[in-house]
């Protein structure tokens, strides 16, 4: 692989505010010729799902192998004419490929023999949830993949894909760094206590014991109309948040929660970093990553039950001292640690000079 900038057609969920048009910048800002191939344009990522589709996606999850990912954004052909136009690329990255066509992949290998085809996807690929009939059959064909997942190493190789490695997750630093947060903002985005992300049953039971335990707590996120929690401290605001308002909304709480999710099997989430870089407080999940990522007490703070969630979510919002001690020395550790999506391109661009 040469030494010089790499050309890369990138192909992936390129909508603002997501994390892959996140990783695409960065690729551009390390200087690599990069040309993007959106699979979720606006008109894609907001139709409504069609009946069919859904049902289909319910059996795939069954175990009935009827889950073809539909096209609806022509990835496939527009990645073919990228290749048709000109053989001389690099690298051919697939960020959650799902609607890639093996046939498009394949075609690939035949226009430019020398191109490495490498994968990227921050979910639990081995989760059936998170898969698609295409993405099992051209699984082969990658010449590496990248899996957040420590557990998807081997799990990607049992599906059949013969080089996969780890890689962290990362942050932005140009949308995750500290703002200076105006009492407007405070009461338009945050609160004592906060939790940004997808309802999920266990987030919800766990959310709402804290309310119950004294402490406000406000929830922006996906779903959350799913929630039967109702309770005099607890907002749910019931839609998402992205780029710079979900930045203002971490740094507007004085604790900022991290629920793992548990369909997912997650150890840590992109979360797990976006918060401590924003200068933010972070209270998580105690798991062996998120460990090795920030030192409990002085980095980050762990929890590992509801109880344990409730106590250090009370002693830090009366002792802010110290809650902002730790949040500027977990900053810090996403900075010297090389946890931006910067350095995990980087890493990602040197093992693919390797093969």
């Amino acid at each position: 692989m040469p030494s010089k900038p790499l050309q890369i057609v990138y192909v992936g969920p390129l909508w603002t505010g997501g994390t892959c048009l996140h990783r695409m910048t960065a690729l551009q800002s390390l200087g690599h010729g990069v040309s993007g191939v959106n699979t979720e344009p606006d008109s894609v990522r907001f139709a409504k799902k069609h009946y069919l589709r859904r049902m289909k996606g319910k059996l795939f999850r069954m175990g009935l192998n009827c889950a073809w990912a539909e096209d609806l954004a022509g990835a496939n052909k527009e990645i073919l004419e990228h290749f048709r136009q000109r053989s001389d690329w690099d690298v051919l990255w697939l960020d959650k490929g799902l609607t890639i066509e093996p046939s498009t992949l394949a075609a690939v290998r035949q226009l430019s023999p020398r191109c490495v085809i490498a994968g990227y996807s921050p979910d639990d690929m081995f989760a059936r949830h998170n898969q698609s009939t295409q993405f099992l059959n051209h699984l082969h064909l990658y010449d590496i993949f990248f899996t957040t997942k420590s557990y998807g190493v081997r799990e990607l190789g049992l599906l059949g894909c013969k080089k996969v490695e780890f890689i962290g997750n990362a942050f932005d630093p140009d949308v995750h760094k500290p703002m200076p947060i105006q009492n407007g903002g405070r009461a338009k985005f945050g609160g004592p206590a906060g939790f940004i992300g997808q309802w999920e049953a266990q987030r919800d039971i766990s959310i709402r014991r804290l309310a119950e335990s004294g402490i406000n707590v406000r929830v922006w996120g996906l779903s959350w109309e799913k929630s039967k929690s109702r309770h005099v401290n607890l907002i749910l605001e019931k839609r998402p948040l992205w780029g710079g308002d979900y930045a203002r909304a971490i740094c507007s709480f004085d604790v900022n929660l991290v629920f793992l999710r548990k369909t997912n099997r997650d150890l840590q989430t992109t979360r797990s970093v976006e918060i401590p870089a924003c200068g933010a407080f972070m209270l998580a999940e105690r798991t062996d990553e998120h460990l090795a990522l920030f030192e409990e007490g002085k980095e980050a703070e762990f929890f590992s039950s509801d109880e344990e969630l409730a106590d250090k979510a009370n002693y830090y919002l009366s002792h802010p001292q110290q809650r902002e001690k730790i949040a500027a020395a977990g900053r810090e550790r996403c900075l010297k640690s090389g946890y931006s999506n910067q350095d995990r391109m980087r890493e990602a661009i040197s093992r693919i000079k390797a093969l």
